[in-house]
Formats: C-alpha cells, structure tokens, sequence
C-alpha cells in the first residue's frame, strides 16, 4: 500500500509545481507525454492538446475511459492600470476572496515570468477605513507586480499585454498524518491517480478485459474538456475528480466519492451499482454524494451527444477552488476502486 501511495504523492507533488490554467496547458501536457512514453504506452493528442494513453485489452471492440483533468484554475491580466497594476479576469469559477493576498506569476507571449500578488486595490488596513467592506470583484482586485513599474508604460516595457495567463502558487504542503494541502487539488490528485495505474499496469503486465484509454484532458475547467475525440467503440465513461466535501455531503478526505447526480443530472445507474458493488466486494472506504453546483468532463461528453453509459468518482477535497486539502487515503481508495473497475467484466 505504501508503495503506491507513495507514487501517486510524488506524481501529485510534480504536477501541482507546473502551472497549468485552461488555455495554458503546453507544459503540463508535455510532461505528461513524456512520463507516459517513458512506460511505452500507446498515446496520441488531440487537436485541443489533450492527451489518451491507451492500454489494449482482450476486447477491442468495446472500449472504457477513465479521464482526470490536468487544467487549473487562473486568470488573465485584463486592463494594465495608470498605476502600474494589472485587472485580472477569471478562468473558471472560483471567487475572487479565495486569492486575496496570494502570490503568482504573470506569464508573457514571450516567455517571461514575473511575480506578483493579488490584493485589493488599496489594501493597508491603515490607509483604508473601509477596507473590510469593500466587495472583493473585479474592479476592486488587482495584481502587484515585483518590478519597478509606476505606470502602464513601465508595465508595457516589461513585455505583459492584455490577455497574458496569470497563475497562482499551489503552496503545496504534506503532513506527517497523510494531508495534502495545495491549490490545484482538483484535480491534480486524480490525474496522479491515473499516471500511477499506467505505471503499475505496464510494470506488473496487468491483462485488461477490455481496451481502456486514460484521457488527461485540458479544458475541464471552462467547460469542454473531454468532450470530443472519444472513440466510437467507448461504453463506459468514468470522469476521475474530486468529491466535494462540505456540509450536506457525505464525501470525506479518506474515501472514494462516487457521485449519483451533479448539476447536469443522475449518472448512469447501472454504472453507479457496479461502481458501489466493487467498493463493497473489496472493502474499499467509499461515500455516495450529489454535487449541487458541479460538471465534470463526463457530463460534458454526454451533452456532446456520445452515447456512453457515464459514472464520477474520485478522492475528497476539502475548500474546492479555494485552498483545498486531502489525504493520502482518499488517492488509496480511488486507486483500488479504479484498478477493480477496470479489471471488471462489462456485463
């Protein structure tokens, strides 16, 4: 068991350092590639930069997915201010008090890299009285860059433009009692997951029933991610992310969620039954949950219009889209509950 948490944590620790907002995914996906095809896995990219890792089975002519997304949330500068700070724009949903005061980098066409921090436009609580009630939006939220820059010259002489990405630091940190906390959770830890499997189906020649194909997509966070390029001769879907914990759910940070129904409707009953059948037939730690205000790349391929039979599972996480956490144990129960789906029969 160690051995492959430890795997998984190693891959997590890797991917949440590349900085990977939607729309700028080339080095994340790069990586990828390149672990990937260090295994000798057949792989092929999309036309949107999304890879599939494919592991051929007995049965060819029905085919599974399992995909975990490797995008994040971000920004992008949107207005260069006169006084030498930038407006930002969001890339996914979260909420702008949830990067109040944290750092990031600032990333040009050109390839720089500057530093900065997100603040309030005025944010000395001894300059401001009002402060505390002033809204965190856009107007108010704006970046300060760690450069002598006074004016929207000095900005524009450093090479940033209207429309660079703008990450923000993951600040990744494990506990001695099995925690991870890090932006970029979702769904960093499941696409760890995923590479593990890879890894531990070619070094053990584990024989699969049926073709399945590893989908590290792209564009889950704006909304289209593996929603096209899926083979025809696909069955199952299975997005692989997080569970949402907070009060009304039943997900935790040391199981496997499968989720029942999100905001785009149930998930294939059939697929939820085997799903929760396996969890219990190998005692696998596992809770049933509805995510009210959630979409995944398997609801997106379902209104794509694939005809699949779709299912989401994936491991707790703690504050979505703000300063997430989880456990080692929550990446253990997902990765048993995927190797014994996968190995599963169809039928």
């Amino acid at each position: 068991m160690q051995k492959h948490i430890n795997h998984m944590v190693d891959h997590l620790k890797h991917l949440v350092s590349i900085p990977s907002p939607s729309g700028d995914t080339e080095k994340i996906m790069r990586y990828c590639a390149n672990l990937i095809g260090t295994n000798g896995i057949e792989m092929k990219q999309t036309n949107k930069g999304a890879l599939i890792a494919t592991i051929r089975g007995k049965d060819d002519a029905r085919h599974r997915i399992l995909t975990a997304h490797v995008d994040t949330l971000g920004a992008m500068v949107k207005e260069i201010r006169s006084d030498g700070k930038l407006h930002l724009s969001m890339i996914g949903g979260f909420r702008w008090n949830s990067v109040e005061g944290e750092y990031c980098t600032i990333h040009t066409l050109d390839g720089e890299e500057y530093r900065g921090t997100i603040l309030m436009q005025n944010p000395s609580v001894h300059v401001n009285h009002d402060l505390p009630k002033e809204k965190r939006d856009d107007a108010h939220i704006v970046v300060r860059i760690d450069e002598q820059v006074s004016n929207k010259e000095d900005i524009e002489e450093l090479g940033i433009r209207v429309g660079d990405f703008v990450s923000f630091d993951p600040r990744y940190e494990m506990s001695d009692s099995g925690y991870i906390k890090s932006r970029h959770l979702d769904d960093k830890a499941s696409a760890a997951v995923l590479l593990h499997m890879l890894e531990e189906i070619t070094s053990e020649n584990i024989e699969l029933p049926y073709t399945t194909h590893f989908f590290f997509s792209n564009n889950e966070e704006i909304g289209y991610g593996a929603n096209a390029g899926i083979p025809a001769e696909t069955v199952d879907y299975i997005a692989v992310d997080m569970g949402a914990i907070g009060e009304g759910q039943t997900s935790t940070e040391h199981d496997v969620s499968i989720c029942a129904k999100d905001s785009s409707g149930p998930y294939h009953l059939g697929l939820k039954k085997q799903l929760v059948s396996l969890a219990e037939k190998e005692q696998i730690d596992y809770q049933i949950d509805i995510y009210p205000f959630y979409g995944s790349d398997a609801s997106a391929a379902v209104r794509a219009g694939y005809d699949i039979r779709h299912g989401l599972v994936g491991p707790g996480i703690d504050a979505s889209h703000s300063f997430e956490r989880t456990h080692t144990d929550s990446l253990w129960q997902t990765y048993r509950l995927l190797m014994a789906y996968i190995q599963a029969s169809l039928d």
